[in-house]
């Protein structure tokens, strides 16, 4: 049996809910078999944290510590309106900030948006702490929820629906990591991010 120093090294890479990596660790299992990618769930407001513990992470923008990080944005995420499927909202394809005049905005304690400078009003119950809650009160219909669109997806319910916001601020997403932690690993990761082939220079 091997002995803890001789076991293989692992890349740990964090991802924060709606950050979709699939296909980049698909990549990675082929071109570094030897290599096992382990990914762990991390949270939006620990994720400078959570990178003290990984190689490298999916992060939302903006991320603090510039001076002791590297980050590479990835893409743009639309924002979308979730509200109960039964809401007059979902007879439209798009909606925009005038659309929204009224309807109760639920913001959980875990938003990832901030401040959107909608026409709408605030709840008359506390704060939830989830978007998940969030999304299952809009879906009873009082209020909707505002999210990237990979976060409606994850907590698609049969009762609620979504569409797209228009000239609402966008989410990005980035691939960070430590500055002095910049291993070969995290470079052949890079790579994969951005398209590169096994045989490209770096």
């Amino acid at each position: 049996m091997a002995s803890p120093s001789s076991q293989p090294r692992a890349f740990r890479l964090g991802a924060v809910p709606g950050a979709t990596p699939g296909k980049w660790i698909d990549t990675w299992k082929q071109r570094m078999p030897r290599v096992p990618l382990e990914l762990v769930p991390i949270e939006v407001a620990t994720q400078r944290a959570a990178l003290e513990d990984l190689d490298a992470a999916l992060v939302r923008r903006p991320i603090d510590d510039p001076d002791e990080l590297h980050v590479i944005p990835l893409y743009e995420e639309v924002p979308v309106v979730v509200a109960s499927a039964e809401s007059h909202l979902m007879a439209a394809d798009e909606l925009t900030a005038e659309d929204l005049a009224g309807e109760v905005l639920i913001t959980p304690l875990d938003d990832v948006l901030g401040p959107l400078g909608l026409p709408t009003i605030a709840p008359n119950f506390p704060a939830l702490a989830t978007t998940e809650d969030a999304v299952a009160t809009a879906a009873t219909g009082v209020g909707i929820v505002v999210v990237p669109m990979s976060l409606a997806r994850l907590h698609q319910r049969k009762d609620a629906g979504y569409r797209p916001l228009l000239d609402a601020p966008t989410s990005s997403v980035a691939l960070a990591w430590l500055r002095d932690r910049t291993t070969e690993d995290v470079e052949t990761f890079i790579g994969i991010v951005r398209g590169r082939t096994a045989n490209s220079s770096r």
